[in-house]
């Protein structure tokens, strides 16, 4: 049984897509409802972090 409530489930096509090779690909909408930087260079990240560098870009 899955006790996720609605607010927290994640919808293809607007939190995320599927890439060619298989993989969710987190959209820039679903970094800002998540609320903060993980820190791993994704792809839509809207904070700006640059992995090569570990400095975040924009604030929010």
């Amino acid at each position: 049984m899955n006790n996720q409530s609605n607010e927290n489930k994640v919808i293809e096509g607007e939190d995320f897509y599927l890439t060619p090779e298989g993989y969710k690909c987190f959209t820039e909408k679903h970094h800002l409802k998540r609320g903060y930087c993980c820190k791993n260079g994704c792809r839509h990240c809207p904070y700006g972090f640059d992995k090569k560098t570990g400095a975040t870009k924009k604030q929010l």
